[in-house]
């Protein structure tokens, strides 16, 4: 009989599938919440002839909790359906990593994580393939934003508006349309930051209308407390708003105006260090009080880590003008997030939240209390976190983290994605598109997910327009990328990806974030070259009024603040998904080749790009378009040649 056995080399070619049902419904999500019914539901081709299947679980430190044999729920001519209940088992909240044995006929096989939740069978032991997680939200959900957009400004670099007072050591750039920013003549070089262009909060304040046109509803703002530099990352008092942004009364001046256009508030909360030049440290000697570089008697030299007092002392990545303190020190943790502290302030004046800059080098526990103190104001807050990674299952300095557990983040700032469609768009590689659009998006709690920063480009990156059409910086001095601008044809080239970016963006589960200038096409290669002021004197108005026009589609239909997500089609060359909800669905789909390609629908759709009531919608070469149909309208994609894919 042996000429009927199954040999594993047969079987590798077979996939199965692992699905999570909350409250019996697949919602794309690997996290439960603890007070949902959580259920695994594993999908094995029959012809596999799984005589047991064993589910071990193990914790976020790999150590095992359960195992877990299955029992045959229900089966098909193609499939065998297994099924675990996890409400059962009584699990905490946390991280928990899947190994999945099957005994078969032709021996022991391991299920292995394939794409999304393909599982894919394996004669060798890979591990713990698969991860859940449970997760209890201590907070109401700030629902007031879902559906929204993001605005990131960098407020030096917006508008200048407001009498304000200009310190003595301030070196004012006069040309906003020319200027070049400071920049050091090679990596490490000093760089005294103390150049402005003269942006305000009350600049902010005076072109709210405009953000809001955008589609806007919040709007995300660099750090605003006194500082030293244009960048305001090197703090010198908290509880200052600076003087040259318009100080305390430009703030409540502006959350005020804000908050009567419907915009939230956000404030960049750098946490993890100070300036050197600072009320706390003191190093220059500039203020009046004793910092902790001048004596160990000062009330803030335990925040600090010196090694050698006072000369040697730890610093974030190693730069000497920003040493690092220690929120989990008792004073310095109830300064920031303690009763009268820096985030109480600002929470009375009325902000929606934070971003937290570097926020794996902030501890869990401190996270959580700023997340409870912002949790006290009346109005619904959010928590921000800067991580370039999936955050579900980030290990940061030898700690697994818990941005995801419910008493932490709202969300992260999606660098993933971000990396995706720029692989996808400018070279032609849809692989970190699709582990930002399966695996990333899988990982988080669906509430999470629909609150996630997605962007484009930041402070930290250079312009969206630049790096899809424009020279490689590698290689090339800071003098020579301060001058270098794209040549008319690659700013056409640009102007067109950055239109297909947006639209893949906008459309995702999760608020697009955009830089300030993005929209209307503002070029700039790395750090301080991505800074340049706004041109309001010469903005590229096809791709502002392209941007307007989305946030107009966005507003236009729930479905885009937390309707569920499919995934229909992806490739090099073609990107297609769906966001639906209550009957109602929208199909984004991103052609990246250079021919055209034509979906062609069961019933007629309206193609909200172009404004056309059709059954067929054809994509030119480099185009996207925003499909608004009914739920079950069944799609066939014909290539130019007319071959259907």
């Amino acid at each position: 009989m042996n000429f009927l056995r199954i040999s594993p080399s047969d079987i590798s070619y077979s996939k199965g599938k692992i699905t999570y049902l909350h409250d019996g419904k697949d919602i794309g999500s690997g996290a439960f919440e603890l007070k949902e019914k959580a259920t695994l539901r594993i999908l094995l081709p029959r012809f596999v002839g799984a005589v047991s299947v064993c589910l071990s679980i193990y914790s976020e430190s790999l150590s095992l909790i359960s195992e877990e044999k299955l029992e045959l729920a229900d089966f098909d001519y193609q499939n065998d359906t297994y099924l675990l209940d996890v409400s059962a088992l009584s699990l905490p909240t946390g991280l928990y990593f899947m190994r999945l044995q099957l005994d078969t006929p032709a021996g022991v096989l391991y299920g292995v994580k394939g794409k999304a939740t393909e599982i894919i069978f394996k004669e060798r032991d890979e591990g713990n393939s698969f991860q859940f997680s449970l997760v209890d939200f201590k907070y109401p959900f700030p629902d007031k934003y879902i559906g929204g957009t993001i605005y990131h400004v960098f407020v030096d670099r917006f508008f200048r508006s407001g009498n304000v007072p200009v310190r003595e050591d301030a070196i004012i750039i006069e040309d906003w349309d020319n200027g070049i920013p400071e920049y050091p003549e090679y990596p490490g070089a000093h760089l005294e930051n103390n150049t402005f262009f003269g942006g305000t909060l009350f600049g902010v304040a005076e072109k709210l209308d405009y953000i809001k046109s955008l589609g806007v509803n919040l709007i995300y703002l660099s750090p605003v407390f006194e500082a030293y530099s244009n960048h305001k990352y090197d703090t010198g008092d908290y509880m200052r708003v600076d003087a040259m942004f318009g100080g305390d009364e430009a703030l409540k001046m502006l959350i005020q105006e804000a908050e009567s256009r419907d915009i939230g508030i956000i404030l960049d909360g750098v946490f993890n260090h100070t300036g050197s030049d600072s009320i706390y440290f003191n190093r220059r000697g500039r203020y009046g009080n004793i910092g902790a570089y001048q004596s160990k008697s000062s009330p803030y030299y335990n925040w600090y880590d010196f090694q050698s007092f006072p000369e040697k002392y730890t610093c974030w990545w190693g730069i000497e003008i920003l040493p690092r303190i220690n929120p989990d020190v008792k004073e310095c943790g109830d300064f920031l997030a303690g009763n009268g502290g820096v985030i109480e302030k600002y929470a009375k004046m009325g902000i929606a939240g934070f971003r937290l800059d570097v926020a794996d080098e902030l501890s869990d526990n401190f996270i959580k209390r700023i997340k409870s103190t912002l949790s006290k104001s009346d109005a619904p807050t959010l928590l921000y976190g800067e991580v370039w990674e999936d955050a579900s299952n980030k290990i940061a300095y030898d700690t697994r983290k818990k941005y995801y557990l419910g008493d932490e983040l709202d969300g992260v700032m999606n660098y993933p994605l971000r990396v995706g469609i720029i692989d996808f768009l400018k070279k032609g590689n849809c692989s970190a598109l699709e582990y930002a659009l399966t695996d990333v998006m899988f990982n988080a709690p669906k509430r999470i997910r629909d609150m996630q920063m997605n962007l484009l480009g930041t402070h930290d990156t250079e312009r969206i327009i630049t790096i899809l059409s424009g020279d490689s910086s590698e290689g090339k001095s800071n003098r020579e990328l301060s001058t270098l601008y794209l040549t008319e044809e690659q700013r056409n080239t640009g102007r067109a990806l950055v239109k297909l970016a947006y639209t893949i963006l906008a459309t995702l589960p999760g608020l697009p974030t955009v830089f300030y200038g993005d929209e209307v096409g503002l070029e700039g290669y790395k750090d301080p070259f991505n800074r340049r002021p706004y041109p309001w004197n010469n903005p590229d108005a096809e791709i502002r009024n392209f941007y307007i026009k989305i946030g107009n589609i966005r507003s236009t239909s729930f479905v885009f603040g937390d309707g569920d997500f499919r995934l229909i089609h992806i490739d090099n060359k073609l990107l297609i998904f769906e966001r639906s909800k209550g009957g109602k669905s929208y199909i984004t789909a991103v052609n990246n080749s250079d021919t055209a390609v034509t979906l062609k629908f069961e019933k007629r759709v309206k193609a909200l790009l172009t404004e056309l009531n059709t059954q067929s919608v054809k994509l030119g070469a480099k185009s996207a378009e925003i499909i608004k149909t009914v739920e079950f309208n069944n799609i066939e994609i014909i290539l130019n040649s007319g071959v259907p894919r």
